[in-house]
């Protein structure tokens, strides 16, 4: 059954961007040359070297919707499905795979590895998947064990690369080789990710670019009338259809109070509606991109006018302060300025700051107002909104921004009051202002940077910082 207050028919999408058409030429960049590969693995190996490894092992693993675990293999190799890599530390020795160990079934292209020779296909197996005895993970540890000792490396010590799906690999690796010395060392890989070369640049700066083509799709349908999960699919088939790798890195949220970081559920465009694009990631060649805009239907309070004012100036003054040598902490700091003299904050020190999912001051857990929220579109699907969200006001995080990098990749850093680090030419990194009182007011705006010799490069400037403003009438 579909309710009627949702009718409104993912049919329409193909006309409503019938005419549309970005207002810049996407320039879409090759994939990174081979000879940037080999100074990685160069640079990697000299790590271990001086760690006192004589091999590494880095494990990916996958996790839901056909997505690699971590971001480390496609760093390494461009390998991107799960699989475990053997590093030797010797440059003479060749880079080893093992891989298709999971039921997430992906063939090349893309994705053949590059500087490996050997690739060993595991196989998922089980009883149920294919009626045959063994389990996948220990099927790869064994082999891995085996090829190892094949080195000489059985009594070795060995740096290991992972994350949380890696816990059973490491475990049964442990058992089967009880002389060999492991020591995880994930550092080795996220130390050289802070500062990027220019070639990496250009895929960041292409990824940013298809968040600008998705937005622009985006304002293009916004209207009354229109859904939440026609203006998510617009932004969605736009950026994909220039060379976006995934469809699932954002999230849209839509009401008269500008709650933000909400996903599709059939809501109706009205007027005094505010809405939200948090771009958390649309990648490009497995580099990701990150920006937040904001989007007004019609009027709306005098309130929400202020909140969106002073998130949109606090952008635009910590972007002055962005140069190499510029201190992490004055730049996030230049940020909550706006909120400061409007007397929405106190301070801008993360430690003292209200945020949206903050725990209770003492730190114990935090009650989410229980109450009755008023929502026609998700009535008219048979449900009620009970609850207050977000628990608290404040900005959604205690800080102003962070690192971007790789699909899967952990943030290198944040730009907060508590980090007394410098920038450095070559850092990529989102400021995004926040601010979200329950019920009355809201505002995400924020923009992608890198820093440059002589200051940085706003790589999602295709699209202003400002609200795009929509006229009420359908």
């Amino acid at each position: 059954m579909t309710p009627s207050a949702n009718k409104s028919g993912s049919y329409r999408v193909g006309s409503l961007l019938a005419d549309f058409q970005p207002d810049f030429d996407f320039d879409a960049p090759l994939p990174l040359p081979i000879e940037e590969f080999e100074d990685r693995l160069r640079r990697i190996r000299r790590q271990a070297v001086e760690a006192g490894h004589d091999a590494l092992i880095v494990h990916t693993g996958s996790v839901g919707w056909f997505h690699a675990s971590n971001h480390y293999l496609r760093y390494i190799c461009d390998w991107m499905r799960e699989g475990v890599l053997i590093i030797p530390t010797d440059s003479d020795k060749p880079l080893t795979l093992l891989s298709f160990f999971t039921q997430s079934v992906l063939l090349p292209p893309g994705g053949e590895p590059v500087l490996v020779e050997d690739i060993w296909q595991i196989g998922p197996i089980g009883r149920e998947y294919a009626d045959r005895p063994g389990d996948s993970v220990v099927k790869t540890a064994e082999k891995c064990a085996e090829l190892l000792a094949g080195m000489g490396l059985a009594k070795a010590q060995i740096g290991r690369i992972g994350d949380r799906t890696s816990l059973t690999f490491w475990a049964a690796l442990d058992e089967l080789m009880p002389k060999t010395k492991f020591v995880a060392d994930n550092a080795i890989l996220d130390r050289m990710q802070t500062v990027r070369s220019p070639r990496e640049i250009t895929l960041f700066r292409a990824a940013a670019q298809l968040i600008s083509i998705a937005t622009q799709a985006a304002y293009h349908v916004a209207r009354p009338g229109v859904t939440d999960h026609e203006i998510y699919a617009a932004f969605t088939q736009a950026q994909l259809t220039y060379g976006g790798e995934t469809g699932d890195g954002y999230q849209i949220g839509i009401n008269e109070f500008g709650t933000h970081c909400g996903k599709p559920y059939g809501h109706v465009v009205r007027p005094g509606d505010l809405i939200n694009l948090y771009v958390s990631n649309v990648t490009y060649r497995g580099y990701t991109a990150q920006t937040a805009r904001m989007i007004a239907i019609g009027g709306i309070t005098r309130r929400q006018e202020e909140v969106l004012a002073a998130c949109t100036e606090g952008v635009k003054r910590a972007e002055k302060l962005i140069r190499p040598g510029a201190l992490m902490r004055d730049v996030n700091n230049a940020a909550f300025e706006p909120m400061i003299e409007r007397g929405m904050l106190a301070s801008p020190e993360a430690r003292t700051m209200p945020y949206n999912w903050a725990p209770m001051d003492d730190g114990s857990a935090r009650l989410i107002p229980r109450q009755y929220v008023k929502n026609i579109d998700w009535e008219a699907q048979g449900r009620k909104l009970m609850h207050v969200y977000p628990a608290t006001h404040g900005p959604h995080n205690p800080n102003l921004g962070h690192s971007v990098g790789m699909a899967g990749g952990q943030n290198s850093f944040n730009i907060s009051s508590h980090n007394y680090d410098r920038m450095e030419e070559g850092m990529v990194f989102v400021l995004h202002t926040q601010w979200l009182e329950p019920l009355s007011a809201g505002c995400n705006v924020g923009d992608m940077y890198v820093v440059t010799k002589d200051g940085f490069e706003n790589l999602s400037s295709h699209t202003p910082l400002e609200t795009h403003r929509i006229a009420a009438e359908a």
